[in-house]
């Protein structure tokens, strides 16, 4: 299993029925979380910090409205580049990594080397971020898809 080689051993159903809490609702508290997995609360505490401490688990966060908040428009960026060493793989990540409105990034294989998942406002925004995006790095093609509807955004990562 993944988590022998993190130092974690092997995840039982109590485990996975927690981490299923926690992508539920990561506000939940050790104490509903417990109920709800049929643990003591400190049985459930430290199963908690050694997920924690194995990198199971890397943070706990919320989950905003996009459209509420103003950032209505999302991106999907795909980038080819004639370059593949690791020292410009630093200098892109670097780069990339320092605009906000990138909200996920990934190098991909296939016909393009990198995905990016970009929120903004407007189309208007989206061209300021993308003039950022191109400036001081040299990039190959750079293609846009916009998203229409987000019909399922955030899942939960099935645990197996």
């Amino acid at each position: 299993m993944i988590f022998q080689t993190t130092g974690f051993g092997n995840m039982d159903r109590i485990d996975k029925r927690i981490l299923e809490e926690l992508q539920r609702d990561s506000s939940a508290s050790q104490r509903v979380i417990a109920e709800r997995v049929g643990l003591s609360q400190n049985a459930c505490w430290r199963r908690l910090q050694a997920m924690e401490k194995a990198g199971v688990i890397r943070n706990r966060t919320i989950t905003l409205d996009r459209e509420r908040l103003g950032v209505g428009l999302v991106v999907f960026v795909m980038i080819k580049t004639r370059h593949h060493s690791a020292d410009w793989l630093d200098m892109f990540r670097n780069h990339v990594s320092a605009i906000p409105e990138v909200i996920d990034f990934f190098r991909i294989g296939g016909e393009y080397d990198y995905m990016l998942k970009v929120v903004t406002p407007d189309m208007a925004r989206y061209d300021s971020f993308y003039r950022r995006l191109i400036s001081g790095i040299e990039l190959h093609t750079v293609t846009s898809h916009f998203a229409m509807e987000a019909i399922e955004e955030q899942r939960p990562i099935p645990l197996p």
